[in-house]
């Protein structure tokens, strides 16, 4: 066992975390998304939101400041109005990333074929929103 590591954060997320390199790419999915299709590496996370993930994930965890955009969501205009929860996620986002603008966003069958090839996909409980980090170099 290890001190200080949050209970969402399995040994298997732990893992892929641990061997992803800059530019790689994760996705933490909504409990809809059809991962076992778009993934090479498959995480359950289930009883879990984004949120608690990005809270988990993020304070160790560098974007890449070598884009503009190094989170990635759904473009969800052509149905209407965001999902609230997108808010929620900038929140965290922006607690971790000062530099974070705003999403990058992909229409649904581009982040399919994005989240397809990802470094893994971790499928939480979440009712609605994806959210892709590419990962930063980490800064000495």
């Amino acid at each position: 066992m290890l001190r200080n590591i949050p209970a969402c954060i399995s040994p298997d997320l732990m893992h892929v975390l641990m061997s992803m390199g800059h530019g790689d790419e994760i996705v933490l999915a909504d409990a809809d998304f059809p991962a076992a299709t778009y993934s090479k590496r498959l995480i359950r996370a289930d009883g879990v939101d984004v949120v608690t993930l990005l809270e988990a994930i993020l304070p160790f965890f560098p974007l890449d400041s070598f884009v503009d955009k190094p989170v990635i969501t759904m473009d969800c205009s052509e149905w209407g109005d965001e999902p609230e929860s997108y808010q929620r996620f900038r929140t965290v986002i922006r607690r971790y990333d000062k530099k974070f603008m705003d999403f990058e966003l992909e229409k649904r069958f581009d982040l399919y074929q994005r989240s397809a090839n990802a470094y893994a996909v971790i499928v939480t409980s979440e009712a609605d929103g994806n959210v892709i980090l590419k990962k930063g170099p980490v800064m000495c």
